[in-house]
């Protein structure tokens, strides 16, 4: 498997347990979302978002522009998730670690994708 491969299929598997803890949201996904203000009633759309990404990145191994817009499209939503976090004066570990640890990540792929 070549490298942009294993960068999608990586992501893909890290956007799927993130689905996973946010079906009945753990503490930490919990206060997260809280945090940051985002209503409950949007909590239900989380896992089908992400688990619709992981989606995309696995069939853009296959085809391409797929793992390119899915890439861009994770960009976009970090950027946001980072946005949320400033405003609502989130400067912790879920800004920090999470929000733009994860930013930089879905940059790295879409890098790596964009180069193959």
């Amino acid at each position: 498997m070549e490298w942009p491969h294993l960068a999608l299929l990586a992501l893909a598997l890290v956007q799927l347990v993130d689905a996973v803890l946010s079906l009945r949201p753990v503490d930490f996904v919990r206060d997260c979302l809280t945090d940051v203000g985002l209503p409950r009633r949007w909590w239900p759309l989380l896992p089908v978002v992400k688990t619709a990404s992981a989606a995309g990145l696995l069939a853009g191994i296959r085809w391409q522009p797929l793992a390119v817009l899915t890439s861009a499209a994770l960009v976009l939503y970090f950027l946001l998730a980072i946005g949320a976090h400033v405003r609502a004066r989130d400067f912790g570990r879920n800004l920090f670690l999470n929000a733009s640890g994860m930013l930089v990540l879905c940059v790295a792929v879409l890098v790596i994708t964009l180069a193959a």
